[in-house]
């Protein structure tokens, strides 16, 4: 079991992530790995950090979107494993903080009470540390078993998961076209890859390639140039600086089987 506990911080308050980096610095097998102020930023990094515990503020004022609603969109991620939520906060609302915790919350930790600080967090992290590294554990040797006994649908979340790091949502028309098609060159690849899809969803093989294509096209035209460029690292040969849908199959189908 890997003894380094992985903390994202999600927090508006600059003096309070000054603080407590200061603070988690020195600590022993603990790590901040990342600090963001924005909630649909902080999903992202999620995914791609994947954080044993999550320090979040519910009240991002100076940043984007708030705590409740990054609850709610994180218990929507295909994860394996569910990170520790601990909430730091001055709301005093008893149906705010009753609904963090319906939405997932681990524990509270309310800013306005006496001897709250930085220390004061890193100790209560202190302490959880063992459980959360056990539980972790645990639920990983589960998952390991789950995946030997259903590893299609394994494949299918972490192709999801590639789709999602790199924008392509859920909505468009290309999204299950797309995951289809990288599980089947992934576990054994096709011959006539448009035509089987065809068969499968009921559709023209034009208009299923024609739809996967546009999907990728899309999260190459609204997506940041550095994010693809950090989470898609194959060689685009198209002089339009876009994955051609073959290539784009390939790429994920080789790194999702490796």
């Amino acid at each position: 079991m890997n003894d380094t506990l992985s903390v994202l911080l999600i927090e508006d308050d600059i003096d309070e992530c000054y603080d407590i980096q200061n603070c988690f610095a020195n600590a022993e097998n603990i790590e901040l790995v990342g600090i963001t102020n924005n909630a649909c930023q902080a999903l992202e990094m999620v995914q791609s950090l994947l954080p044993n515990i999550i320090l979040l503020d519910l009240e991002l004022h100076s940043g984007g979107g708030n705590g409740l609603l990054f609850l709610q969109k994180l218990r929507k991620l295909s994860l394996p494993f569910t990170p520790y939520i601990l909430i730091t906060t001055n709301n005093v609302s008893p149906i705010t903080l009753a609904s963090a915790r319906q939405l997932g919350a681990d524990f509270i930790l309310t800013k306005y009470e006496a001897g709250y600080s930085a220390q004061y967090v890193l100790e209560f992290v202190e302490l959880m540390k063992t459980a959360i590294l056990s539980h972790e554990s645990a639920t990983n040797r589960m998952n390991a078993t789950i995946t030997q006994t259903l590893p299609k649908l394994n494949l299918t979340q972490r192709i999801q998961r590639e789709l999602n790091l790199i924008g392509i949502s859920p909505k468009a028309v290309g999204f299950q076209y797309l995951i289809e098609a990288i599980r089947l060159t992934a576990e054994k690849p096709e011959t006539n890859l448009s035509h089987t899809l065809a068969i499968t969803f009921g559709k023209s093989s034009a208009s299923i390639e024609r739809a996967m294509q546009n999907a990728i096209n899309r999260a190459w035209q609204t997506n940041n140039p550095e994010e693809l460029l950090k989470y898609y690292t194959a060689r685009i040969r198209s002089d339009r600086g876009v994955p051609t849908m073959m290539e784009f199959i390939y790429y994920y189908a080789t790194k999702l089987s490796a």
